[in-house]
């Protein structure tokens, strides 16, 4: 039994599973580096998610549903800019009404538009295109966990470099960190903090946007009420555990992955699913739990 699930295709679907956590997460910690912890991810990947799937629906074009995803988030992503930067409203609300809306949004929308209660799938939703190739085919194992994903996939691991480069080794970088860090030095050489907290809330909408396109036009084909199903929290929990830093954080992912591709794989040898859904939001608890540990003993508590 466990060779059938501890085997190449658990790591297969581990990249998988972590790359609409990896996509989420990159937004996310553009915001925590502004001064902003937006626990609307959740809502933003999933109005994502259900915009992917009608752009491929009505414009036969997979490339059509990533614009009117990325489009989307970036909508929300302004409405969370607007009420936590410039109305000041507190930012764990926001983004509780934003994940509330989208969720209520969502089954609205697929029941007026698509005329279903729950899913919606159609042979007329394009996929994202799987990437081949063919320099590593006789490679074994390299064949079999790199080979056949979904274009995000690789998009996502060149995601996590820029978003290091942009942050490390940028002005705009140096300028969004001190929007979160020190604010008032940020102005003292003229450049605004609120700006970049704007540019930040943003791009967060965007890279939710695309990760909601990855997870029903990628991971999936179709869209299913609620199916981002916590990956914005746990994209959060990613982000806490990698100290906001894109690397650490790309590693956080694949480890929430592996745990999610892992509950998948137990539920093939019979384990029920009301146990194996659990695996990944218990992992998640769990790392939590030893990063607020860490820093209570750094502090000497």
């Amino acid at each position: 039994m466990l060779h059938d699930v501890f085997n190449l295709t658990l790591l297969q679907n581990t990249i998988r599973t972590a790359t609409p956590l990896i996509l989420a997460a990159l937004g996310g910690l553009l915001t925590m580096h502004a001064g902003i912890l937006n626990i609307g991810m959740e809502g933003m990947i999933l109005i994502g998610a259900f915009f992917g799937v009608l752009g491929s629906y009505y414009f036969g074009s997979a490339l059509a549903g990533v614009l009117l995803a990325m489009l989307s988030g970036l909508l929300i992503g302004l409405i969370f800019g607007v009420f936590t930067i410039e109305l000041k409203s507190d930012e764990f609300i926001i983004g509780i009404a934003i994940n509330i809306f989208a969720g209520g949004l969502t089954v609205f929308l697929l029941r007026s538009i698509f005329g279903v209660k729950g899913a919606f799938s159609s042979p007329k939703i394009v996929p994202l295109p799987d990437v081949h190739f063919p320099i590593i085919d006789k490679l074994g194992f390299l064949d079999v966990i790199f080979n056949n994903h979904s274009v995000f996939i690789y998009i996502s691991w060149i995601l996590v470099i820029c978003v290091y480069i942009f942050l490390y080794k940028t002005p705009y970088g140096y300028w969004m960190r001190g929007a979160g860090e020190h604010p008032e030095c940020l102005e003292t050489v003229g450049v605004s903090p609120k700006r970049m907290k704007y540019i930040s809330s943003l791009l967060c909408g965007i890279f939710c946007g695309i990760a909601g396109a990855h997870l029903s036009l990628g991971y999936l084909t179709l869209f299913t009420e609620n199916m981002s199903a916590g990956r914005g929290f746990i994209a959060l929990a990613a982000i806490i555990f990698g100290a906001s830093n894109p690397i650490k954080t790309f590693g956080a992912a694949l480890l929430f992955g592996f745990f999610d591709a892992l509950g998948i794989r137990l539920q093939g040898v019979g384990i029920a699913s009301q146990f194996t859904q659990m695996i990944p939001y218990l992992a998640t608890i769990f790392v939590l739990f030893i990063v607020a540990k860490g820093k209570l003993n750094r502090k000497g508590i």
